[in-house]
């Protein structure tokens, strides 16, 4: 068979890949959201602030370099909070605001943040993909 014919080929399945990944079967796809009621931005000033940064690894936040905790890269994919809880954003607000409530003895200390203020914070960190 001649190189044409293969690249041919080629070029007809990537096109046939490219259809179908288009395919919703009639419906409008649906894209995941995590609603916590937050603002990431403010979140993310937040976080800048109360410098989460000194004990956590955290994308998008400068000087986020800290290894006493967890990194907290690709957070939105996690299954636990804080080893814990299953990972969702009322248990995720929970856990900012009163760690050691959830977990007596852990390193996370209550930073007195309202409960607006760690929706905000678990808004940004659900952006973590």
């Amino acid at each position: 068979m001649s190189t044409r014919f293969h690249f041919a080929l080629l070029l007809s399945f990537a096109g046939a890949l490219l259809l179908m990944a288009g395919c919703t079967g009639g419906k409008e796809l649906q894209h995941y959201s995590v609603v916590t009621g937050g603002d990431e931005v403010h979140g993310k000033e937040l976080i800048l602030n109360y410098r989460c940064g000194a004990c956590h690894i955290i994308p998008g936040i400068n000087g986020a370099d800290g290894m006493v905790g967890p990194p907290l890269i690709l957070f939105a994919d996690r299954t636990m909070v804080g080893g814990e809880l299953p990972n969702t954003p009322d248990n995720l607000v929970r856990w900012i605001v009163d760690p050691p409530s959830i977990e007596p003895g852990t390193a996370m200390p209550n930073l007195g943040l309202t409960d607006k203020q760690a929706r905000d914070v678990a808004a940004y960190l659900y952006t973590l993909r």
